[in-house]
């Protein structure tokens, strides 16, 4: 019961709303968050056939990705999950742009319907490449922390904010004429490489500020003991002049690790030491579908423990 009054506060409506409503729909809601190897760089072409449609029983609120300075966004529709949410994906509110490209999305929801059958999914994503937590490293692509700025300016967690705030206004998802409710289960969050690139001082403060923008996530949906799984960053190896693509990458893999083992509900995805590339950055089609099954097995096994 305390998840569902936690819910209800978050989307501003009176518990009395439902009461009596024996017909309303559960959904399980995952957050996934963080920058360009969460936005999904693999290319559909590269998708299976059976994973090439949409996924019944799976709803996504994917918020537009937006850079900081400017109007808070957070824009977005519930729609069933369908490939075309990875990088480029748009929306205006009322409609979805969806791209050519698919993140962890795909496979991460079909992985938990299969290990959970009997649940309604849904998904919150929120992500925008080249972000970092640490300011100092922000750059062109814009910065996690809520002070960035010093809050004379919108920045990433203001977006993922207004997102969240938008998505869970919307009493029914679904569409089908009954409330639902939504039970937050799990962060997703996929980012680090902006950190390790190019400044020591951002890496080195990568565990803490990884832990604060955790709690402060986890406060916005109200729970202080939300599951978090980490994807850890990897390299390509791709750089010209030393091979090095994040200068300081071991340096938040190892933040990534010690995080995980101070926090008694939180995991760390490792198979990325495995996947290839499309480019320098990115992961190739097979990495998304592989790290979308390794982040629902871990965050079900959080769940289960």
């Amino acid at each position: 019961m305390k998840w569902k009054i936690i819910i209800f506060i978050t989307a501003g409506v009176s518990l009395t709303t439902f009461a009596g409503r024996s017909e309303a729909k559960l959904y399980k809601l995952y957050y996934l968050g963080g920058q360009s190897n969460m936005d999904g760089h693999g290319r559909l072409s590269e998708l299976p056939a059976e994973l090439n449609a949409k996924v019944e029983g799976v709803m996504i609120f994917h918020g537009n990705s937006a850079p900081d300075g400017g109007e808070v966004d957070g824009r977005g529709i519930w729609t069933v999950l369908q490939p075309g949410h990875g990088g480029d994906f748009e929306s205006d509110g009322q409609t979805n742009k969806y791209s050519n490209k698919f993140g962890i999305e795909l496979t991460f929801a079909r992985r938990l319907r299969a290990l959970d059958p009997h649940s309604n999914i849904a998904l919150i994503k929120y992500s925008r490449g080249g972000t970092s937590i640490d300011t100092s490293a922000a750059g062109r692509f814009g910065s996690w922390d809520p002070d960035y700025n010093k809050g004379t300016s919108v920045n990433q967690y203001d977006h993922f904010l207004a997102t969240v705030r938008n998505a869970l206004a919307v009493p029914d998802i679904d569409g089908d004429g009954d409330p639902d409710l939504l039970i937050p289960v799990g962060i997703i969050w996929m980012q680090g490489e902006s950190d390790g690139a190019g400044k020591l001082k951002a890496a080195q403060n990568y565990e803490s500020n990884l832990k604060r923008l955790m709690d402060l996530i986890r406060a916005a949906f109200r729970i202080d003991d939300l599951a978090v799984v980490i994807g850890r960053i990897s390299d390509s190896g791709q750089d010209d002049r030393d091979g090095k693509v994040w200068n300081y990458g071991d340096i938040i893999r190892n933040a990534q690790r010690s995080f995980v083992e101070k926090d008694e509900n939180a995991a760390l995805v490792t198979s990325t030491d495995s996947y290839h590339y499309s480019d320098k950055w990115h992961y190739d089609g097979a990495g998304y579908i592989d790290l979308g099954d390794k982040f629902a097995e871990a965050v079900f096994r959080l769940q289960n423990k």
